[in-house]
């Protein structure tokens, strides 16, 4: 084998399991996606990840994971997993041009942000339509935007988008938002964040570029037109795990189904943090999952290597 643990995903859960697995001295791999980087490392400001009172920035956040991961041993690559195929006590982690054998193997692939599939949104993404406020915000320096979305990811990102627009218009479809509460006082106290309630979009306006959003008023059912420069969407995630549909069981959203211990329906191999079904997905809760995955892979492994503590 040419390793003991390979992790893929290089996220919070991902690089938790890496300093617990190399800290427990097993050989440790970690393989970064090159082409769908971490919801982590495009936030902007994390301010409920104990120890960094205030704020910290997700992709500093990052770096002091990958750091302290590499501290202990574990060695990271960039790449994107095709394929993993099963052979006696042991697994091929298939990349484009190399695969590596592991004896054990944790996902931590995470999820990508879910489209809301209405008509102009595919045609225009890149020109006006965006699901990544840290990487676009500044395009839209005195002008007018639009926020899909009710959650704490989409208050967040409204919240940093009146760096730079003139008016930062939140569009959610229920009467009231779903973000935590401390977000949403600090969005009622923004003069900059204009609140649309009980409306849902229907149509994104534009050619060659985005000039507004067609809402629907959820109750009178009324249309309405919102001239702006720019839509922002965030209205939840689907879990990065379609090339493990034919190895793994999943639910019917796409996440892989683990167990307390983060073991999958395929023994050796773990699944950890946004790419599982769990209740809550935040920094915190990825990294509690990624500890519990490196620790299963680590007692797995032993037990392969008959050196399991009894």
């Amino acid at each position: 084998m040419d390793y003991d643990a390979v992790i893929i995903g290089g996220g919070p859960a991902g690089l938790t399991a890496a300093l617990y697995a190399s800290r427990a001295r097993l050989k440790t791999l970690v393989i970064e996606s090159m082409t769908v980087p971490g919801q982590a490392i495009l936030t902007d400001s994390i301010e409920n990840f104990p120890g960094f009172p205030g704020a910290i920035n997700g992709f500093k956040l990052i770096e002091k994971f990958k750091e302290q991961a590499r501290h202990f041993g574990a060695e990271l690559v960039t790449g994107d997993v095709k394929k993993i195929e099963g052979f006696e006590k042991g697994f091929k982690v298939v990349l484009e041009k190399r695969a590596y054998s592991s004896l054990s193997v944790i996902i931590a692939t995470g999820a990508r942000p879910k489209k809301i599939n209405i008509p102009g949104e595919e045609r225009l993404t890149g020109r006006g339509v965006s699901y990544c406020a840290t990487c676009d915000g500044a395009l839209y320096k005195d002008k007018n935007v639009a926020v899909l979305g009710g959650g704490n990811s989409a208050v967040e990102e409204t919240l940093f988008l009146t760096r730079f627009a003139k008016k930062v218009s939140l569009i959610h479809r229920r009467d009231r938002l779903r973000a935590t509460k401390i977000l949403q006082e600090q969005a009622a106290a923004n003069n900059k964040i204009e609140f649309i309630l009980e409306s849902k979009p229907v149509e994104i306006k534009g050619q060659d570029k985005v000039t507004g959003v067609i809402l629907e008023n959820i109750k009178t059912g009324k249309k309405t037109d919102q001239a702006c420069d720019g839509v922002f969407i965030f209205v939840g995630y689907e879990p990065n795990t379609a090339i493990f549909k034919d190895v793994l069981d999943l639910n019917d959203k796409g996440c892989i189904l683990a167990d307390p211990d983060m073991s999958t329906s395929q023994k050796g191999i773990f699944a950890c943090g946004d790419c599982t079904q769990k209740l809550l997905r935040q920094v915190i809760t990825a990294c509690g999952d990624g500890a519990t995955a490196a620790f299963s892979a680590q007692q797995y492994v032993e037990e392969l290597k008959g050196i399991a503590y009894k």
